[in-house]
């Protein structure tokens, strides 16, 4: 094996991981900047459904673009966007100039931005699997590393960079994060990379509605991958509230600020980092389903209830780390799954679609979140959270396309024939 046959798959990953990066350190410091200069959590979550909304709707909107025009180039162009759009947020701040209704654009044209280049690395992953000889399992294991990696230095970074220096200029170290992940995908990524043949005998339709169209029938066909999608849109929606408005508001009430934010996040990730370097080693003789659901069982509603009460640091971290480690071992699964599942023309669309669905609720948590604290306080609203996310996560096993979820073992292949594209017989996880 070659060092150029690995060059793609690393610059997929390297890339991923400066996108990550910025998003994370941008996920603590946006919140936090509108909660210090405004004092509201319902503005708090106005801000991260006008940065959440338009991510949706374009990712949603973009998968036949990706597939048309190529990943690289639409992942290039989100990333530069995505940084000149944060960059001009610490600029018109610094000179005084920056209305909270020109934030909200702003902040829109990044979650546009980002969302249609988060589907393209995403997408290219199974092509640079491929170039370098690396099983799929094992190539979205090291993506699921990438992820966690990211979600471990990017809330630590954001977390100190805000509590010594402020929020604009965590912003700053955002912006610088996204240009980077531009010039990894320029240098590193062979122009062409994620391109897809057709099956033999297949055309592709002509048209953007009618390709749209084809990933939608395909989706509709995976009863497994749609259970997939909306159990992790419920999950989404409630991560998303938990990470905009309830984390943020229980660290000013807390007094713990910022910093304990970042350690929890940190620690989190970490060990999320741990989880899924596990995964990436032992993923191919793994059952997906039990780990799946024992994972979601200890990485989500523990988080939501210990900040409901005044536990003490140790056991914060504690859990954080438990739900952390369960964690990594999720996306890789959710990843390889839909890769295996999809054909590899329809990737762009079928995941756009998928993810879509998946982060439909997002643009919602923050603004219900926000709501609902204002009403009934931070306590009610982390154990009523907690509680939906537990009912989410083991009720909806119950149903019988989960078992599924361990038959297949493919690289990017059809599950049969019946389920080519055309005919009339979602995603990931945040």
């Amino acid at each position: 094996m070659t060092h150029r046959s690995l060059l793609p798959l690393g610059g997929v990953l390297a890339a991923m991981a400066m996108s990550l990066t910025g998003t994370r350190v941008s996920a603590i410091a946006l919140p936090w900047f509108v909660l210090v200069t405004t004092g509201s959590p319902v503005q708090t979550g106005v801000v991260a459904f006008f940065e959440m909304t338009p991510y949706v709707l374009v990712k949603a909107l973009t998968g036949p673009l990706v597939d048309r025009v190529g990943p690289r180039r639409i992942s290039w162009i989100g990333d530069v966007v995505s940084a000149a759009a944060a960059g001009v947020v610490v600029v018109l701040h610094a000179v005084d100039s920056l209305a909270f209704g020109t934030l909200l654009v702003l902040v829109a044209v990044i979650g546009a931005a980002r969302g249609p280049g988060d589907l393209a690395k995403e997408v290219m992953v199974p092509e640079a699997a491929e170039r370098g000889l690396v099983p799929l399992e094992r190539a979205t294991g090291l993506a699921g590393v990438t992820e966690r990696l990211a979600a471990t230095l990017g809330p630590a970074a954001g977390g100190a960079v805000v509590a010594l220096s402020g929020p604009l200029v965590g912003l700053g170290v955002s912006a610088a994060c996204f240009a980077l992940g531009s010039v990894v995908v320029a240098w590193a990524l062979p122009r062409g990379v994620g391109g897809r043949a057709l099956p033999h005998g297949e055309e592709e339709p002509v048209g953007y509605w009618l390709r749209f169209g084809q990933g939608y029938r395909f989706l509709r066909g995976e009863p497994l991958l749609l259970a997939l999608i909306v159990m992790v849109g419920i999950t989404n929606l409630l991560d998303a509230a938990f990470s905009a408005v309830l984390v943020p508001v229980w660290g000013r009430e807390s007094g713990h600020g910022p910093a304990m934010i970042g350690v929890n996040a940190g620690v989190m990730g970490l060990a999320a980092v741990g989880g899924s370097l596990v995964a990436a080693a032992v993923a191919h003789r793994m059952r997906r389903r039990v780990v799946f659901f024992v994972a979601f069982l200890l990485a989500g509603a523990p988080r939501f209830l210990i900040l409901a009460v005044d536990a003490p640091v140790w056991a914060m971290v504690a859990v954080f780390a438990v739900s952390g480690f369960s964690g990594g071992f999720l996306n890789p699964i959710l990843a390889a799954v839909a890769f295996e599942r999809v054909p590899r023309h329809l990737l762009g669309r079928v995941n756009a679609l998928g993810d879509s669905v998946a982060f439909a609720g997002i643009p919602l948590g923050g603004l219900l979140a926000g709501a609902a604290v204002a009403s009934a306080g931070l306590a009610p609203v982390l154990v009523a959270c907690g509680v939906a996310y537990f009912l989410t996560t083991n009720l909806t096993g119950l149903r019988p396309e989960w078992r599924e979820m361990d038959r297949l073992r493919g690289h990017g292949q059809p599950a049969a024939p019946a389920r080519e594209a055309g005919a009339d017989t979602a995603g990931r996880g945040g």
